[in-house]
């Protein structure tokens, strides 16, 4: 018996919002941007839109494909390190949204970057357990709540016209190097048990704190009392603070690493792989990983140009559109790999 996804589903916000809208808010340009991570557009959510409701979009698609109804599921993973709430998690809001079974589990996930990777694991293992047959994983984020709409970040999503002030977009640059790379979406898949060849064959997940500090929130912490405060807000604490060239040196030599480990275990090579889906955090990253393990680009693809990084939710993202287009068919070996906050990362190895 192996783990099988039966189904898959998006769900993406409306608005787009360009390079170029962005430098109306900031110092910052197109070709800035696209240099240093490909990204050209990237969804951001209705005001009020939470990752709950992206996610709630997503699985129901995923459901429908998979040919199931919502009482046949048995247990929800959900994967997002920007929940509705502190408390409670995702998992409870998307099994009531959507009117599924009381007598299940959800578990909510915090491996950020990873998170989707180390939900296909958890999924993998309910099912082998043989306690659950039907599995939903949702990879949800949404990121735009980091960002200070208070300085004209509304305008990028129609609900204001006014020009932001020369104080404010020296503040929005501030900022720049990470808010640019954020979008808003979300990702599902339903994952079942079933006999035959196709399904998860092996996974290899890895966790290194001392990396921890490379990528981090300082703010809203329950270290500090209180928690939040508006001096936190004011100093930009409640905004990701990030090492690009430690993220950048970590996620090009262990997402490799990680990919190798997995074939090896499997008894199959790396070029023997079809397609390997990186997290879509970066497009030099993508390329480095690729390089790396001496693959082609075209069995590398990517979306991160339309999506930019949406954190839980690539990797599904990216699933659903390589299947949805064909580029991935019954009998292909697809590999996964991410790396993120944490530090956590891995891979794991599946057969269409």
């Amino acid at each position: 018996m192996r783990s099988v996804i039966t189904g898959t589903g998006i769900g993406v916000p409306p608005h787009i919002v360009t390079n170029e809208a962005l430098s109306r808010l900031m110092d910052t340009s197109d070709e800035w941007i696209r240099v240093r991570s490909g990204i050209q557009e990237r969804r951001y959510a209705e005001t009020g839109q939470g990752s709950t409701d992206l996610g709630v979009i997503a699985a129901r698609a995923a459901i429908a494909k998979a040919g199931l109804g919502m009482g046949d599921i048995d247990a929800v993973v959900f994967a997002t390190m920007t929940p509705d709430h502190v408390l409670p998690g995702n998992g409870p809001l998307l099994q009531a949204a959507l009117g599924l079974r009381t007598d299940l589990p959800t578990f909510d996930l915090r491996q950020q970057c990873s998170g989707f990777l180390y939900g296909l694991e958890l999924a993998d293992l309910l099912i082998q357990s043989g306690r659950y047959r039907r599995v939903l994983l949702v990879g949800a984020e949404v990121h735009t709540a980091f960002m200070p709409w208070h300085l004209g970040w509304n305008t990028l999503i129609g609900q204001s016209t006014r020009e932001i002030t020369e104080a404010e977009r020296a503040e929005n640059t501030l900022s720049r190097d990470r808010t640019v790379l954020f979008g808003d979406g979300a990702g599902a898949v339903v994952i079942e048990a079933r006999d035959g060849e196709a399904g998860i064959l092996k996974t290899r997940l890895f966790t290194d704190g001392t990396g921890a500090g490379v990528l981090t929130m300082t703010g809203a912490s329950f270290k500090r009392r209180p928690f939040v405060t508006a001096e936190q807000i004011q100093a930009g604490e409640t905004i990701p603070v990030m090492s690009g060239k430690e993220v950048f040196k970590s996620a090009v030599t262990l997402m490799p690493q990680a990919v190798r480990e997995v074939c090896a275990e499997a008894g199959v090579a790396v070029e023997d792989l079809d397609l390997v889906l990186i997290h879509q955090a970066n497009l030099r990253i993508i390329e480095g990983v690729q390089k790396a393990l001496g693959l082609t680009p075209e069995k590398v693809p990517h979306n991160i140009e339309r999506y930019g990084n949406t954190t839980a939710a690539t990797l599904p993202i990216l699933l659903h559109e390589c299947l949805e287009d064909g580029r991935i068919q019954p009998g292909m070996l697809v590999a996964f790999t991410a790396l993120g906050s944490g530090l956590h990362w891995g891979a794991a190895l599946y057969r269409a």
